[in-house]
């Protein structure tokens, strides 16, 4: 496929791949959001490369390998052009769906890169992240064995996701880290405090997800508009109950810029997160998922849109006022990941 390039570019890393400054999370297209429509997620995915989108982000865990055998033929199809980032580490049972459980042990990490390897149907994974730490396993113990991985030539980069700025620094200390992944949205702000400071300092590249707060900043969601079944979104706290009710009052200042500007409130929220790389001049490459082409080309809009100062004031204090935790269960993150 001959790409159409519309989308400024980055490096991951000092000196990585260069992708387009907005890469595509495909997570939901193999669960978690609803029943999707496959033949529109694959064009979308082929829409999203004909836009400059280059960095495509999967897991083992989304849709316990389905997402990485979806991506992994679109990927086959496009290699040259494509940077595919995918993560371990995240451990789900098939006789209990809630289950999650982490491993970083070196046995798992080794098992899951060449399963991963299998599913998606390429030699070599641009860019593997460690999904979450395993509390009491060392990060210096996890990114040895991701630099044997590299040695291998099974990746080509280590990323880490939900780390803190500590940890980060461990971790760089014993092999270059491309990317750190980690919720940075309006809604959550957290790791501007050191996690942010410390990619800055060492030359990390960040890769937001969710920055759309799980939709919920497209102003689409309103409370108890989310389906019981086959969407998670009810569970999280920010997403459901009294807490939706009152954080849907703070996109007030979104709609209204929205509104002004004649752009969706996704493209108000995604640009806010572009201007944070200015902001901390720092490489940023957030990854939004959708399932079609229309959202998916709002979406890539808006990584050229400037918000201006006025704009960013009133954008300022959202975060210091959302009601509500990330997840159910804090733990299942680096809670202190600031």
């Amino acid at each position: 496929m001959t790409t159409t390039q519309v989308l400024p570019t980055t490096a991951l890393g000092a000196d990585g791949a260069r992708v387009g400054v907005q890469g595509f999370g495909a997570m939901g297209i193999s669960e978690f959001y609803g029943a999707s429509d496959l033949v529109e997620s694959r064009a979308t995915l082929e829409k999203a490369l004909e836009l400059g989108v280059t960095l495509f982000d999967t897991a083992d865990m989304y849709g316990s390998g389905h997402n990485e055998e979806f991506v992994g033929e679109f990927v086959r199809a496009n290699r040259e052009n494509v940077v595919l980032a995918t993560k371990f580490g995240l451990v789900r049972k098939a006789e209990d769906p809630r289950y999650r459980g982490i491993d970083n042990s070196p046995e798992y990490i080794r098992r899951a890169v060449d399963a991963s390897l299998r599913r998606l149907g390429i030699d070599v994974i641009d860019l593997y992240y460690m999904h979450r730490k395993q509390p009491g396993v060392p990060v210096e113990e996890t990114v040895g064995v991701m630099a044997e991985l590299v040695a291998q030539g099974k990746i080509r980069q280590v990323g880490l996701s939900e780390v803190t700025g500590a940890e980060l620094r461990a971790a760089h200390a014993v092999y270059p880290i491309a990317a750190v992944q980690s919720e940075w949205s309006l809604f959550s702000r957290d790791v501007e405090r050191t996690v942010v400071p410390a990619a800055v300092e060492l030359g990390i590249t960040f890769v937001p997800y969710s920055p759309l707060g799980r939709g919920f900043l497209t102003g689409t969601i309103v409370p108890g508009s989310i389906p019981l079944e086959g969407d998670v979104r009810h569970g999280f706290p920010r997403l459901s109950g009294d807490n939706a009710a009152r954080n849907i009052e703070l996109l007030a200042p979104l709609r209204a810029i929205a509104e002004a500007r004649g752009i969706t409130l996704a493209q108000v929220a995604l640009a806010w997160v572009h201007a944070r790389a200015g902001v901390h001049e720092l490489s940023v490459a957030p990854i939004p998922g959708t399932r079609s082409r229309t959202r998916l080309a709002e979406n890539v809009a808006a990584a050229t849109i400037v918000l201006t100062a006025d704009e960013l004031a009133a954008l300022e204090p959202i975060a210091t006022q959302v009601s509500g935790d990330r997840y159910v269960d804090m733990n299942f993150t680096q809670a202190g990941r600031e």
